[in-house]
């Protein structure tokens, strides 16, 4: 879709060919690029499933019509949009002065109007009244219409006064708001890639959260942390912005099939840990609290590590953590590597007693990310199968190796095994969860890639 949009920047006709139930999002990400007006041929159904008969059929009487018709029509150049609302963080027919009343009732005829708007994700809110926005206001330093990123697809600017109605929507404690000012500014980055998470994969963005804060605001790191403490609010809010001044709307440009989780919040159990925390790892200061945007599209089975007289618990977390990043991602684009390749991201969750475990054989975590790196692999045959007809383009290895994707060690290893992790580099590694159990999660990233700041705490 984009290099038919920067084809037309320059003057040269191109249409964006899309499947049914693209379009919307194909419409939406031209908007985010600057062109409220794209020439669209839509292929009907869903050309992945159709004989090729039918493939051939539709291409000859209706596709190939709809490319001609686009190609020869004039763009509608003075095609209008919707004004944004920079403060309330929703599209709206004319701009608002931050402390405006968009609505006046009772808690019922809030939550109505505001469900009716897509303004929530469908659960009741608390309504963000003014004196509640205030109170998240008391908490940073920046002017409630600073602006603090824009965010795409919707290309909103995200400023306090916004930022701290969602937080107070969410249902988050005022003292949070220096969390999300810099969870904000960590998605709106362009190495996390948040213009591309509206995938029919289901890509869902988290956080992680580390430092001597994290206490204080509530943020838990134990058993069953994504739902305790602060940490649904938090990934609430998260959700909120993503969908109201990041502009993703289910079913128009956020399209993942079988929808999607809540966003949800971690923080690392830095006791329990045997090893540095996550943020040192990444050049902050012990003694800093930072912010994670991370993102998966997995969730599922977290594997129990046990030990037996022939082999170690360390031995055993190793070869089922080698297993789930084989099971868990998309091989063909896991795999993928090199200048052409794709970016991955892949967190793996570790609770403590098998973090104990590991660094009591004497591994530390860039050990563990070499071992998983070397011993995630699959037979050539099922790399082949997935990339072949997994693939929204059906090619073989030997054609990726030959577009600089995969490297060319898969050359004559039809008999061996293919390693499929890109390189240790994208596996980070997270001390959390039930301190008493001896469980791993492996999360998949699918588009983006992790982005940490630094949060700038103030007390009110």
């Amino acid at each position: 879709m984009r290099p038919a949009v920067e084809a037309e920047k320059l003057g040269i006709p191109g249409v964006v060919v899309t499947t049914t139930g693209f379009t919307t999002i194909a419409k939406a990400a031209a908007k985010a690029e600057g062109m409220t007006d794209v020439r669209i041929a839509e292929y009907p159904g869903a050309v992945g499933v159709h004989a090729e008969e039918l493939v051939v059929r539709n291409v000859e009487n209706v596709l190939f019509d709809r490319i001609v018709e686009q190609l020869t029509k004039p763009l509608n150049a003075a095609s209008s949009s919707r004004t944004d609302d920079v403060r309330s963080g929703t599209a709206t027919q004319g701009k608002r002065a931050a402390d405006d009343i968009v609505y006046e009732g009772s808690f019922e005829d809030v939550n109505d109007y505001f469900r009716s708007r897509e303004w929530t994700d469908g659960l009741p809110i608390i309504p963000p009244t003014i004196e509640k926005v205030e109170a998240f206001l008391k908490y940073t330093e920046r002017a409630p219409d600073e602006r603090i990123a824009v965010l795409p697809q919707g290309n909103l600017q995200a400023v306090a006064w916004n930022i701290a109605a969602n937080a107070v929507m969410a249902g988050c404690r005022p003292d949070s708001m220096p969390l999300l000012i810099a969870a904000v500014e960590a998605i709106a980055d362009n190495t996390y890639n948040l213009n591309n998470i509206g995938t029919t994969w289901g890509v869902l963005p988290f956080l992680l959260i580390n430092g001597p804060a994290a206490e204080r605001l509530g943020i838990e790191n134990g058993g069953q942390l994504i739902s305790k403490g602060a940490n649904p609010a938090i990934g609430r809010a998260l959700g909120l912005i993503i969908k109201n001044i990041a502009g993703y709307k289910l079913g128009r440009n956020y399209m993942g099939t079988f929808g999607y989780q809540n966003n949800f919040v971690i923080a690392e159990n830095e006791n329990e840990s045997p090893w540095e925390p996550y943020h040192v790892e990444h050049g902050f200061r012990k003694e800093d609290t930072t912010v994670t945007a991370c993102g998966t599209v997995t969730w599922g089975w977290p594997p129990a590590i046990y030990g037996t007289p022939d082999k170690t618990a360390a031995q055993t977390a190793l070869e089922f953590l080698s297993l789930e990043l084989t099971k868990k991602p998309c091989l063909a684009r896991l795999a993928e590597r090199g200048p052409n390749g794709f970016q991955n991201m892949i967190t793996v969750l570790l609770a403590p007693p098998v973090a104990k475990s590991l660094a009591s054989a004497g591994y530390s975590k860039q050990k563990i990310r070499e071992y998983l790196y070397e011993h995630a692999r699959v037979t050539y045959k099922e790399l082949e199968f997935v990339l072949k007809y997994g693939h929204s383009e059906a090619f073989t290895i030997p054609d990726a190796v030959k577009r600089g994707i995969y490297p060319e060690e898969y050359l004559g290893s039809e008999d061996k095994l293919v390693r499929v992790v890109p390189s240790p580099d994208v596996i980070n590694i997270v001390v959390c969860g039930d301190p008493n159990r001896n469980r791993v999660m492996v999360l998949w990233g699918g588009y983006v890639n992790p982005v940490t700041r630094k949060v700038e705490l103030r007390l009110a």
